[in-house]
Order: structure tokens, then C-alpha cells, then sequence
């Protein structure tokens, strides 16, 4: 295969959500069906069930909540499928926000009983101002939920975003049984499967269907073939160019925990998605996929994802060229060329070794610490990415440990730093001259104790401060004591 066509195979995307929307239920239904496991997993799992398998993390599993986004790859249809489970808690925004920044599209979901809720919009705002497209599933319509209509509206309304139906729902609730396509009116009916770990049956059909009228009866028949005559005459429809720029979003409707929908999801994103778009560089211009020059720029470190080994993993997204195991490449941040050794594809904490990557591509790389969260890489020693900014912290604090512990309490703070969650600050005038550790939700304190703790044996006390905000100053010693003198500071 050339490269061109490697290129036009490949899908990067995030998937994007208020917390408890389904999003980690939704990843691992996608892995389902993409033939990447056998039996989905429950994300807040009992003991005798599967966890979720892009919910790898120890803590994630205990909460039953996503705290660091995951990278699953796998091979579907003829496409390579670059997958990035995001967290959904506020709290851990700025992982989410770097993880957009290697993908080229988002599925954005929504509970179908809530619509458009807070984070989603927050989410909305960064894949609007990063241009990215944006397809959205409507999940749980097998609950009580809001009218399909209700929902277009609340997209545009909430977040300025034309919609499109590319299927709608049959039936709501305890009624839902399939979905049908408004262009052609083709229909896919489901059979429910216990427990929602196996592919929901489906087959093909139409609202003339007697089977239809038989599962919805004939007033809510009448009520759907009047809604599908009121999205025609919106006139609302697929426009690729419109998509793929961001300005118009593919509504699909569904049910991921008993697998409704899914599949219709994940084949229409496939084929209308985008494969790797150009990437601005730093100074102005861009780099294409297709440019032979390597690039590809560092979004994501993870410390201990082989807890046998406290291995740390760069995550690198390929932007250019072909990548080989072994190459060497220009780190500008370091201004010196660095060995790309031994590169992993990752399924959650699973790991394949693999021998060439192309743009659009998420490896992982062993990191000793040369490799930071923005470094750009590549056989050109000009080129340069643009930085990837961090979030203004909000909530401070002074961790500490017992004397005995100091050893791997600050080699287990230094490789979790690096891993862009928590800052650190210090301040000279303070007592022993503690590092300051700010964050942006008080949660990622949590996390890092627990980890420390259980990834380091490093037991931790957490003193809060009462700092609200930490800003960069730049100049001299003289205006930042100007600053404190006048209070700000």
C-alpha cells in the first residue's frame, strides 16, 4: 500500500462528553465491534465482571471513573482506527485538551435524557476553536429522553452547531427498538442480547415493516413518519466539505450499553470522517501528511502503565512522513537528535511492538526523560510545532511524607510531574522551602496521593493553600517585588 493510501485509511478521533454520558461504555462497544474483543466490559465493574479495557488505571477501576486518557488502536473495515478515550471529569480537562490536540475529529456524546450539558459545551468550545469536526451520538434513548427534535435544537441554541439527523430513533425508552435513516427511510431493527456484552442482533427493514408498527403500535408510527417528514422539509442534510470543516455535525442516535446504534456510529464516522489533516507550525505555514519530511510532536506522558517495570511512555502523534522503529530524529526542544527506539501501538495498558507508522499514527515510546509533553520531532531541524499551553491552576497544596519515605516519594513526584496533571511551584520564602503543587481541580491532588501511595509506597499528607491563581511573570526580580508590594502577589 503507498503512502497516500495509508494516510487516507487512518482515523484519529477523541471521544468527548459530560461525565456519566456513556463515553468509556461507548469506547469499549466500539472495540466490540471492531472485532478488538470478544466481550465488552462493564466500566463499574463487579469482581466476577470484565473491567473496561480502556479503564486500565487501578483507581479507575476502584471509582469507576476515567482519570487519564487512553490510546486504542485496531484495524476495522479496511480502516486503521486510531482511537483516544478522554476523561469526562472537569477535573482533568487539561489531559482532555491535549488529547484533542493529536486528534483530527471527536464524537461528541450525549445523555439522551439530559442533551447538552456543561462539560460539553466547555469540550464543544475547544474542538470549535481547534476547527476539528464534530459527529454526536445521542446516547441511552433506551431510557426516558428528551424529543430527537428537542435535541437538534439544543445544538444549535447551546452551542451555535447546525446538526443533521443521519439516523433517527425508533421509539424512546422502553420502546426503543432501532433506528432508521431519514434519506431512504432505510430501518435497522435490534434485538436486545443479556447483558450487552455481545453485538446486538439487527435486521435490515422499513417502516412499512409490519414488525415496526408491531414494536411502536400505530400512533407512534404516525408520530415518526411525521417527525422524518419535518426533518425533509429542514432540509438539513450530509455535506461533506461542511462536516469535515466543523460546521456541521452528523446526529446519530442510539443505546451504547445494549449496543443499539453503535454499529451505525461507528460506520458512518468511518466513512464520513476525516482521514490526517495539515498541521499549523510554529511561526506560520503548515505541514501536510503527505510532506516526506518525519514530524510528529510529544501530547502525553504516562508513568507505570507496566506496573512490573514503572516503565514511563511518551505519546508521540505522527503528523508527517513514515516512522521507523529506530530512527533517529531533531528533538528542537533539546536541539540535539534522539534515537526513537523500540515503538508500541496500545490497546488501553495492552502493548504490540510495530516497525513503521504513518501520519495519523499514535506510537508510544520508552522515555528516560528526554521526551516532554510539546517536544517536537523531526528530520528537519527547523521545523517546529506550536507549544502546547497548560491550564491556569486553581487549588494549591504542600504534599508531604515520613522521613522514610523521601526516596520514592520524590522519584515517584518527579515521574508523575512529568506527566503535565499537577505543577509544581516553589516558593523561597516558605518554610523549608516546600514545593508548591498546583492543579486544576482538587480530584487530581486525590489522584496523585493514591498513586504515590500504591505506584511508589509513598504515603502522603496534603496541606491546602489558600492560593486561588499562579501566573508566569516575566522581567526581572525588580517588577515581581513591584507586584508583591503592591499586593498582587
Amino acid at each position: 500500500m503507498n503512502p497516500s493510501e495509508e494516510i487516507d485509511r487512518r482515523r484519529t478521533f477523541a471521544i468527548i462528553a459530560h461525565p456519566d454520558a456513556g463515553k468509556t461504555t461507548l469506547t469499549e462497544k466500539f472495540l466490540l465491534y471492531g472485532g478488538a474483543i470478544q466481550m465488552a466490559g462493564s466500566v463499574k465493574a463487579r469482581r466476577a465482571q470484565r473491567s473496561a479495557t480502556s479503564d486500565w488505571m487501578d483507581i479507575e477501576r476502584e471509582r469507576g471513573i476515567s482519570v487519564t486518557s487512553t490510546v486504542l488502536q485496531f484495524e476495522y473495515g479496511g480502516y486503521k482506527v486510531n482511537l483516544l478515550d478522554t476523561p469526562g471529569h472537569q477535573d482533568f480537562g487539561e489531559d482532555t485538551y491535549r488529547t484533542l490536540v493529536a486528534a483530527d475529529a471527536a464524537i461528541m456524546l450525549l445523555d439522551g435524557g439530559k442533551g447538552v450539558e456543561p462539560v460539553t459545551e466547555k469540550l464543544y468550545a475547544v474542538c470549535r476553536l481547534k476547527g476539528l469536526p464534530v459527529f454526536t451520538f445521542v446516547n441511552k434513548m433506551d431510557r426516558p429522553a428528551l424529543a430527537p427534535l428537542a435535541i437538534l435544537d439544543e445544538l444549535r441554541a447551546k452551542l451555535g452547531l447546525d446538526a443533521y439527523a443521519a439516523n433517527w430513533p425508533v421509539g424512546s425508552g422502553p420502546s426503543f427498538c432501532g433506528v432508521v435513516e431519514p434519506a431512504g427511510r432505510r430501518t435497522l431493527l435490534f434485538e436486545r442480547q443479556e447483558g450487552g456484552s455481545r453485538e446486538a442482533l439487527s435486521r435490515e427493514s422499513d417502516l412499512d415493516d409490519p414488525a415496526v408498527e408491531s414494536k411502536l403500535g400505530a400512533e407512534s408510527l404516525a408520530a415518526l413518519k411525521e417527525e422524518l417528514d419535518m426533518l425533509s422539509a429542514a432540509g438539513l442534510s450530509h455535506d461533506a466539505e461542511m462536516v469535515r470543516a466543523g460546521l456541521l455535525s452528523p446526529v446519530f442516535f442510539g443505546s451504547a450499553v445494549t449496543n443499539f446504534g453503535v454499529r451505525a456510529l461507528l460506520d458512518g464516522f468511518l466513512r464520513m470522517g476525516p482521514p490526517p489533516a495539515p498541521r499549523p507550525l510554529s511561526g506560520g505555514g503548515e505541514i501536510a501528511p503527505q510532506d516526506p519530511r518525519f514530524s510528529a510532536f510529544v501530547f502525553k506522558s504516562q508513568a507505570n502503565m507496566d506496573p512490573r517495570h514503572r516503565d514511563r511512555i511518551a505519546f508521540l502523534r505522527v503528523v508527517s512522513g513514515r516512522f521507523t522503529g529506530g530512527m533517529s530524529v531533531h528533538n528542537r526542544r533539546l536541539g540535539r537528535e534522539v534515537r526513537l527506539n523500540n515503538p508500541k501501538e496500545f490497546f488501553g495498558r495492552e502493548r504490540d511492538t510495530v516497525t513503521e507508522a504513518h501520519p495519523g499514527d499514535i506510537l508510544g515510546l520508552m522515555n528516560g526523560g528526554q521526551l516532554r509533553i510539546g517536544d517536537t520531532l523531526s528530520d528537519d531541524r527547523e521545523l517546529r510545532f506550536p507549544d502546547i499551553p497548560r491550564f491556569p491552576c486553581e487549588h494549591f497544596g504542600v504534599l508531604r511524607c515520613a522521613p522514610g519515605l523521601r526516596k520514592a516519594f520524590v522519584k515517584g513526584l518527579e515521574e508523575l510531574l512529568e506527566e503535565g496533571a499537577v505543577q509544581a511551584f516553589r516558593d523561597p520564602k516558605a518554610p523549608g522551602n516546600d514545593l508548591l503543587l498546583g492543579a486544576v481541580g482538587p480530584l487530581q491532588f486525590e489522584v496523585l496521593r493514591y498513586r504515590l501511595e500504591n505506584e511508589y509506597g509513598a504515603r502522603t499528607d496534603l496541606e491546602k493553600l489558600d492560593y486561588r491563581v499562579a501566573r508566569w511573570v516575566e522581567g526581572g526580580p525588580g517588577e515581581l517585588e513591584a507586584l508583591r508590594a503592591a499586593g498582587t502577589c
